[in-house]
């Protein structure tokens, strides 16, 4: 169920096949892995899913797929030195690699956990009780829930390439259905080499789990109203894959995580003295700096009194200013790379917009130091903090 990522990692490189994308080394810019192919048979996975992969995962009960998902994480606990390893290929430091790999694998024991205690040990769902829909009890109803007879297709984001495939393989396995992953190109190399452990290990039936680096080809344009794409990145592209005619036409459920703007807001009654405001500074640092601001939970917009604007900006400016950024292998690194200079065009773009608008506290793009990297090379940038004063 592999498909097609050949990479330095392996100890080898083989010529890139037509379509196929360049991956680069996020801290070094070096070539790392290329991924993809233009010959996908998208058709012989979508059959190998639903011939193989289905019925073998709906013969199982609920408890069997929990028993078979608690058994894939420990599996994959084993492998957590080898997929940090690569993560630092990515920018993450070791902490940002424990978010993704740890939290992934926690996550699907809390799915494992869930199955065995919330759900029968059987293969049907029962959604609530009888419903009387007559007078006499001769005419009642009940909604039952059952496996779908496709493939969940996932295309999933960059920043998370472990807990972005696993949060969303966990629930689908546990229903009874199979899944062709699509990670994100830039990341890919980290998802492949989970993914070589899961079906390395046995755990899953043949054809329970498929891989597809870079490209989809026509794969979505082959679903019918059995299967389900789940998706999570920008709304743009959402929105011009669920615009899809052959989705829209055969009734293919269209799942989305989409975007966000968080923000994080001071209270009028606050002071400089209260500690919630040591503790949104400390909150709002953390989160721009984590996986180097690469989440969907990080902090984009601080809404504060206009008279603590000043206090807030400066105590922000001087914790940013002091954040060490360089190679994620190195201890000493609090920040990392982005996932990729692309990532790293895009964040410049969008802070050059931003500082027509407002003025800078801190974060100049092209005045900061990396500790055991070249900057020019690498998808480094330094935190940046805007204060707006008209709003």
């Amino acid at each position: 169920g592999l498909i097609n990522v050949h990479s330095y990692l392996a100890g080898h490189w083989t010529a890139a096949d037509d379509g196929a994308r360049s991956i680069a080394n996020a801290v070094t810019g070096e070539p790392l892995a290329i991924a993809g192919q233009s010959s996908l048979d998208t058709q012989a996975m979508i059959d190998f899913a639903r011939q193989k992969g289905g019925p073998a995962l709906r013969a199982m009960s609920f408890h069997d797929r929990a028993r078979m998902l608690k058994a894939l994480a420990l599996e994959l606990g084993k492998f957590k030195d080898e997929l940090y390893a690569l993560s630092t290929t990515t920018g993450a430091t070791r902490p940002d690699s424990m978010i993704d790999i740890d939290g992934g694998i926690g996550t699907m024991l809390v799915y494992a956990s869930k199955g065995r205690r919330e759900m029968p040990d059987g293969r049907i769902y029962v959604d609530g009780d009888l419903e009387m829909l007559s007078r006499g009890g001769s005419f009642v109803g009940q909604h039952v829930a059952t496996s779908l007879h496709g493939v969940a297709v996932h295309i999933n984001a960059f920043n998370f390439p472990v807990w972005g495939m696993l949060e969303k393989l966990s629930p689908t396995l546990l229903a009874g259905m199979p899944a062709i992953v699509k990670p994100a190109t830039a990341t890919c190399h980290v998802t492949e080499q989970c993914v070589r452990r899961m079906i390395e290990s046995g755990i899953l039936p043949e054809g329970a789990v498929q891989l597809v680096s870079g490209g989809l080809g026509d794969l979505l344009d082959r679903l019918d109203y059995q299967d389900v794409v789940g998706f999570t990145g920008s709304a743009r592209t959402a929105l011009m894959l669920r615009s899809n005619p052959i989705l829209l036409e055969k009734s293919v459920r269209f799942v989305a995580e989409q975007d966000s703007l968080n923000a994080s807001v001071l209270g009028p009654d606050v002071t400089e003295a209260s500690p919630e405001f040591d503790i949104l500074v400390k909150e709002a640092v953390r989160e721009i700096t984590a996986k180097a601001g690469q989440k969907c939970t990080a902090i984009r917009r601080i809404i504060v009194p206009e008279t603590l604007l000043g206090p807030v900006g400066e105590a922000m400016a001087a914790k940013l200013a002091n954040i060490r950024i360089g190679d994620p292998a190195l201890e000493t690194t609090r920040m990392g790379a982005l996932a990729s200079a692309a990532q790293k065009a895009d964040v410049l773009d969008k802070a050059r917009q931003i500082s027509a608008e407002c003025r800078i506290l801190t974060g100049d793009p092209d005045d900061f130091e990396v500790d055991g990297a070249d900057k020019t090379k690498g998808a480094f940038v330094k935190p940046m903090l805007y204060a707006c004063d008209d709003p």
